[in-house]
């Protein structure tokens, strides 16, 4: 599937790809599970470029939008789970 990531023209080269690292996780976290901290460490450098919650879940609702993924979802069992692993089910 070809997706378009939400990305803004006013961020640098080493922005977009810390967002387009971070959407690809949770894009391989439907698919084949990803490693918590991994996870957690890309979510955070994420905030780095979206520091705003506003901003941040408009990104998050285009991105969903066009994948049917739920990244707040994603975030929301990495931060909570026990397991060293984080695997959805779509």
């Amino acid at each position: 599937m070809e997706v378009q990531y939400p990305i803004s023209i006013d961020w640098s080269k080493e922005e977009v790809i810390k967002v387009v690292n971070f959407f690809q996780l949770i894009e391989q976290t439907y698919d084949k599970g990803v490693h918590k901290g991994e996870l957690i460490s890309s979510y955070h450098a994420f905030k780095d470029v979206v520091p705003s919650k506003s901003e941040e879940k408009q990104i998050f609702r285009q991105f969903d939008k066009e994948t049917g993924f739920s990244t707040y979802h994603v975030v929301k069992e990495a931060r909570e789970t026990e397991r060293d692993k984080v695997k959805m089910n779509k």
